[in-house]
């Protein structure tokens, strides 16, 4: 309790507003209750302790970074902490200054994660990758290429296109799967502070380390370290960094010894990196040593027949995750889904399903249950392209028979699939597929 009423005033000090709980049952009561934007727990508490409360709020999928707080802390322990989901890892006795930092990079990084698709604990994330179309077919095929590889990949593609998915796919799917999957977000953390973040520090290297710490690098030793939000890395910490991969090897922020590290690197970024070189915000002997195998990930906008079995998943998890009886979607708002032109991608589609499972008044999201922006925004881009070309009006309109067919014949049958593909003339499979792709909820 000493040290819950140090945090407190140190926190609330530098402007933040605490909720306190004595142990992991009360934490997730008041997790239940309002938006957190950081977890600061002990590792050592009665009756749930710190690794189970992580554990518990990413089986919930709450999203919130954690930060573990322990007079244990060993590497093994931060290694395995971080393989877990935790957002970093202190020892008691602390300095200010490190918690002052460290929650400040959470809450960041909560931020700017509320710009990109969300991974569910547990899952393949590439189960987001959901979809049909040609672009996303070429993304997942040169994912199962290039996995296997130790080389490096850069993916690009706006915020919200599942960068981190497309990251977490690698790995799962490479001789490193069950070593340590690290990821740094590069514009999270201040520019004084990335150089410790990546590589670690001395004791003493500068105000504030109190005690060695290791960076992202050694942590993810024989495994995977995701540098997210690449093109924000400032110009004067990018030379190490070029170092460090040319070498596998790097020194301490205040160090003389020399750290050899067995990493795959994958990097990410929203910016145009070739036109961050030619101005002169990016080295380009680092653009080329990362781009050694570049995979794009299209915006959702260029790949509308995905959104069906996108929006489907989304429902599915969130009337599981509300206890929401929602089952479907109907076919004027899935017309309406894919209409929308989603700036936000992913990401903007995952939010709006959840709140139309949110106000849904029935079995089906409706076009009611929809944010107004979705249908203006559908509006605003037919009046810019002038009449609908023909071909996807065909699209449509076969989109919309196929879907009253279907789902006529699936309660003719009593949601058998198997009798409604004999009926319709299909394999089993083949009308699985079909579901999915208009966004049917599966049943039989």
């Amino acid at each position: 309790m000493n040290v819950q009423r140090v945090l407190r005033g140190l926190l609330r000090r530098e402007g933040y507003r605490t909720l306190e709980a004595t142990d992991g049952n009360a934490a997730l009561e008041l997790l239940g209750q309002q938006r957190v934007d950081a977890v600061l727990t002990d590792l050592r508490m009665p009756h749930m302790n710190g690794m189970e409360l992580l554990e518990e709020i990413q089986r919930r999928q709450l999203g919130v970074p954690v930060i573990l707080l322990t007079a244990h802390g060993t590497i093994g322990g931060a290694v395995e902490a971080l393989k877990h989901g935790a957002f970093d890892y202190l020892t008691k006795p602390f300095e200010p200054e490190e918690i002052h930092h460290v929650v400040a990079k959470a809450v960041r990084t909560r931020v700017l994660q509320d710009a990109e698709a969300t991974i569910v604990p547990g899952d393949d994330p590439q189960n987001l990758l959901l979809g049909n179309s040609e672009s996303l077919a070429l993304v997942r095929e040169m994912i199962e290429r290039v996995a296997p590889t130790p080389a490096t990949v850069l993916v690009t593609g706006e915020s919200g296109t599942g960068k981190e998915l497309v990251a977490r796919s690698l790995h799962l799917r490479s001789p490193r799967v069950s070593r340590p999957f690290i990821k740094i977000n590069c514009a999270a953390i201040p520019e004084p502070l990335l150089e410790s973040e990546l590589f670690g520090h001395e004791r003493g290297a500068f105000t504030g380390a109190s005690r060695r710490k290791l960076g992202r690098f050694e942590l993810a030793d024989t495994g995977t370290l995701f540098l997210d939000e690449i093109g924000e890395m400032p110009t004067s910490s990018q030379p190490k960094l070029l170092r460090a991969i040319q070498e596998g090897a790097f020194f301490h922020v205040g160090g003389t010894h020399t750290i050899q590290v067995d990493v795959r690197l994958i990097a990410a970024t929203n910016r145009n990196l070739e036109r961050e070189v030619a101005e002169g915000r990016f080295r380009e002997d680092l653009f080329y040593r990362l781009n050694v195998l570049p995979i794009h990930l299209p915006p959702l906008r260029e790949r509308r027949q995905d959104i069906p079995a996108l929006a489907q998943l989304f429902l599915e998890r969130f009337s599981r995750r509300h206890q929401a009886p929602v089952e479907g979607i109907d076919p004027r708002a899935m017309d309406m889904l894919i209409g929308f032109h989603w700036p936000g991608n992913i990401r903007e589609l995952e939010n709006v399903i959840e709140r139309g499972v949110l106000l849904a008044r029935g079995l089906q999201l409706t076009v009611e249950d929809l944010p107004g922006e979705v249908g203006h925004g559908k509006a605003r881009a037919a009046s810019r392209s002038g009449l609908t070309p023909l071909k996807d009006r065909i699209k449509s309109a076969t989109r919309r028979i196929e879907r009253e067919a279907i789902l006529e014949t699936l309660e003719a049958t009593s949601g058998n699939v198997t009798q409604a593909a004999r009926v319709l003339g299909m394999s089993r499979r083949g009308l699985q597929l079909k579901m999915r792709e208009l966004g049917i909820a599966r049943s039989g």
